[in-house]
Formats: C-alpha cells, structure tokens, sequence
C-alpha cells in the first residue's frame, strides 16, 4: 500500500489518531518507507544519505534541518509545508519548549515569512 497521494495535514492528524503517538519527522519518513515496501537501503540511496543516517532519523536520534525536510519531500513528492513543519517541530521538541508549529502557506499571506509559531 502506497500513502504517496496522501499530502494534506489531515492526513498527518489521522495517522497520529491511528498510531496514537505525536508524528515527528522520522516516525513519518518510516511510515512512508514501510508503506512503499522499501528497504531503509533502497530508501536511503532514493534520499541521497547513507542507510545508517536514515536509520538514526527514523529512530530520532538524528534532527534534519527545515531545508532537508523540504528536499525530502520533495523526492518523495509530499507536502514540503508538512515536511518542513516536523522538522521545525522535532528541533522545538529536543529543546524542551512547549511551542507549536503552524505552517501558513505564502499564497494565503503578503510577505514571505511563511511560518508561525503558536505558544
């Protein structure tokens, strides 16, 4: 089963409603690995890093920056907002404050800070 058509926020809410866990980025970059059947070797040499980097993001132990995330997904051919979003909010998280991401597409706002965050 592929979930690469599935690109939306509300689809990000419905997989943290299945799972019953806060998405963070490497939990999404392992959902969508295991849904396309790939190896983490196959899915590593697809993003361009090495099998263990992949492996330390899909077990968190290793951030990825907002500009890789939106490389990622870019590969993957998700969202780019959504991506971005996890990567901002895992940095938050690892650094103990309590602050939401939101992402505000630039087409519905005038200037290009296109991110907000939410205390």
């Amino acid at each position: 089963m592929s979930i690469k058509s599935k690109k939306t926020k509300k689809t990000l809410k419905e997989i943290e409603n299945i799972t019953k866990i806060q998405l963070s980025f490497g939990k999404l970059i392992w959902a969508i690995r295991k849904a396309d059947a790939l190896s983490q070797t196959d899915f590593a040499t697809k993003l361009k890093i090495s099998k263990q980097h992949l492996c330390d993001i899909e077990h968190e132990r290793k951030s990825v920056s907002p500009k890789l995330a939106s490389k990622y997904a870019k590969i993957l051919g998700y969202s780019r907002e959504q991506f971005i979003r996890l990567s901002l909010q895992d940095l938050l998280d690892r650094e103990g404050l309590n602050v939401q991401v939101e992402i505000v597409s630039n087409r519905s706002r005038k200037h290009d800070n296109n991110a907000r965050m939410v205390a």
